[in-house]
This record gives C-alpha cells, sequence and structure tokens, in this order.
C-alpha cells in the first residue's frame, strides 16, 4: 500500500465520511514530532441519533419481566382504591340507584328495585360497587404504568408527552362515565322503561341486571371518550395523518355506528345513538388534536382566516336552533342537568 493510501486510511472517518483534507501545516507537524496526524472532528450527531441513544434496550424476557411488574402495580392501586371505595358504600350506592329511581319516577311507577337472589345486594353494594369506583379512581396510575410499560421503546422527544397523555387520558375517561351517567344511562334507561307504559306492563328491574347494565355503559362509554388520545398517538406515531382520516372519514363514521351497536347493551335506535353522536364528535376532536400537532412539527400558524367563518358559522347554527327549539317548541333554560328541557 502506498504512502498516499496510508494517509487516507489513517483519516478515514466509520461509515464511509469522508474526512477534511490535510493541509501542510499538519504534514509538517507530522514529520517533525513524530506523531499521527490527528483525524478531524467528526461531523455533529443528528438528532435522532441522540434519540435513540436514549432509548432502552430489553431482552424478550425483560420485557415479559416489566409488563408483569406494571400489571401487579396496576392491580395494587386498583386494590387500595377499592379499599378506599368500602368506607363510603352507602353514598356510592345512592348515587349509583338515582338513575334508575328517577326513571321508575317518571314514568309512574314504584322506585324501587327488586332483590332476586338473598346474596345480590350483597355481591353488588359491598363487592362489585366498589370495584367499579376504584377503576375510575385508579385510573391515572393505571395510565402511568402503560406509559411507563412503552416509553423505553421511544424516543427521547416523544417522552414528554408523558404529563399531556396521563392528565388527558385519565380526565377523558372519567368524563365519558359522567357522560353516561348524566346523559348515556339516565335519558336511555327512561326511554326503555317508558316503553311498557299504558300497555299493562309493570317494570321489575332486579339489582344485579341494573348494575351490570350500569357497568356496562359506565366503562363502555369511558373507553370510548378516548377515541381523541388514541387518534393523536397514531399521528404522533406518524401512522395517521388528518388528512387521510378526513379523506375516510366516512368509512369511519360506518364503523363507529357499528361499534355503537355492538357496545350498547340495548338493541334500540334510541341508546345506539347515544353512543354514536358522541363517538362521531369524539372523532373529529381527535382529527383536530392531531392537526395542531402536524402544524407545530412543521412550524406553521393556525390558519385562522379559515377557520373563525366556520366557527362562527356552527356557533351561529346554534343559537338559531336554541331560539326556535324556546320560542316555537316550547323548551326552557334550567339552572341543572342537562340545562336545556321541554
Amino acid at each position: 500500500m502506498s504512502s498516499s493510501e496510508d494517509e487516507k486510511g489513517a483519516g478515514a472517518l466509520p461509515g464511509g465520511v469522508a474526512p477534511a483534507p490535510i493541509t501542510a501545516i499538519e504534514k509538517l507537524r507530522h514529520r517533525l514530532g513524530g506523531g499521527g496526524v490527528t483525524p478531524p472532528p467528526s461531523p455533529p450527531a443528528s438528532g435522532e441519533g441522540d434519540d435513540e441513544d436514549g432509548m432502552l434496550r430489553m431482552s424478550f424476557l425483560e420485557h415479559l419481566e416489566e409488563l408483569r411488574s406494571r400489571l401487579i402495580k396496576c392491580l395494587v392501586g386498583i386494590a387500595v382504591a377499592a379499599v378506599v371505595s368500602l368506607l363510603f358504600t352507602d353514598p356510592l350506592w345512592t348515587f349509583v340507584k338515582q338513575p334508575a329511581i328517577s326513571a321508575l319516577k317518571n314514568n309512574g311507577y314504584v322506585p324501587n328495585l327488586a332483590q332476586i337472589e338473598p346474596m345480590e345486594t350483597f355481591n353488588v353494594i359491598w363487592f362489585k360497587l366498589p370495584i367499579l369506583c376504584a377503576i375510575f379512581l385508579a385510573s391515572p396510575w393505571v395510565l402511568y404504568q402503560v406509559w411507563a410499560f412503552i416509553s423505553p421503546g421511544l424516543y427521547r422527544r416523544e417522552r414528554r408527552w408523558a404529563a399531556p397523555f396521563i392528565l388527558t387520558a385519565a380526565g377523558l375517561f372519567i368524563l365519558g362515565g359522567l357522560f353516561g351517567y348524566f346523559v348515556a344511562f339516565r335519558f336511555g334507561l327512561t326511554f326503555l322503561l317508558g316503553i311498557g307504559k299504558g300497555k299493562d306492563v309493570i317494570p321489575m328491574v332486579s339489582v344485579s341486571h341494573y348494575f351490570d347494565l350500569f357497568v356496562d355503559v359506565m366503562l363502555g362509554v369511558g373507553l370510548v371518550f378516548e377515541l381523541p388520545v388514541i387518534i393523536f398517538f397514531l399521528t404522533l406515531l406518524r401512522i395517521v395523518t388528518p388528512s387521510f382520516l378526513v379523506r375516510h372519514s366516512r368509512y369511519a363514521i360506518l364503523i363507529i355506528f357499528i361499534a355503537a351497536a355492538i357496545v350498547t347493551p340495548t338493541p334500540d335506535i334510541f341508546n345506539m345513538m347515544l353512543f354514536a353522536v358522541p363517538m362521531c364528535l369524539l372523532f373529529y376532536v381527535g382529527i383536530f388534536a392531531g392537526y395542531l400537532l402536524v402544524l407545530h412539527r412543521e412550524h406553521r400558524k393556525f390558519p385562522w382566516r379559515k377557520a373563525l367563518p366556520i366557527m362562527l358559522g356552527v356557533l351561529l347554527l346554534l343559537l338559531v336552533g336554541a331560539y326556535l327549539a324556546i320560542t316555537k317548541y316550547g323548551w326552557k333554560i334550567v339552572l341543572h342537568w342537562p340545562f336545556f328541557i321541554r
């Protein structure tokens, strides 16, 4: 190998990056001092390289051990919340039975639930009810464990979303439970119990059947309200884009109605609409959140000139609809839920 090839080999950088040319002063220092030529500094690492260095590497068995640890911590958190809920079973049961009492009263029936089996009330009030309450109370802790499990596989810049993810996901889950309690379950139950009114039908709602229906609605609506978070993280991971979701929104709406028909505990169209309409709204909220993320990623500003007329038009339609409902159809505004009744 020639001397020129030796000099080239000495200054070569890993990865095939061409070195900077060796100046005459560096050659002179090499001959006088006898030392090797100091290679030029390597080019600065990119942001993605830093992110990859921040990722944790684990084997398959280590992943299983981490999953086991996180599941145990989730169960411990739910168990602690269930023990705390046992101290408040009476007010919790009063809260849970209120939709049934209101629905029976509104339809002119005796506001009582029936106990069919001896252990039925005990199982519901002292076992199932604390667990349901614990799931909602411990939801921030459970979501934190979920994030702690998936965060080692994320880039360093993506781990900054930990606090927003936990707070938003837990808040939407609890908000979904409240929507299910105050809107979907309450109005759906009133509608169902009113079907037999005037037809010589006396409803007898058992404690266990009522609570099973209550659990299905609370957890189902709570999970449905996580849709914006799912869409946002799919956009964050570049799996989908807002434009793609908007173009295929008709298929998404069809899937939403099919899912609402499956999740709805009863086969009537009224309850299905109570599930499907919020799901459609949450779908577009998720698209909007993903659009804001894309704007931030591309260093663009929100197009207020285009969006403001649309927002004002929607607000004007809502005001006109409220005005017509009050003046023409006899609706009125009240200071309690749902704030707008007939």
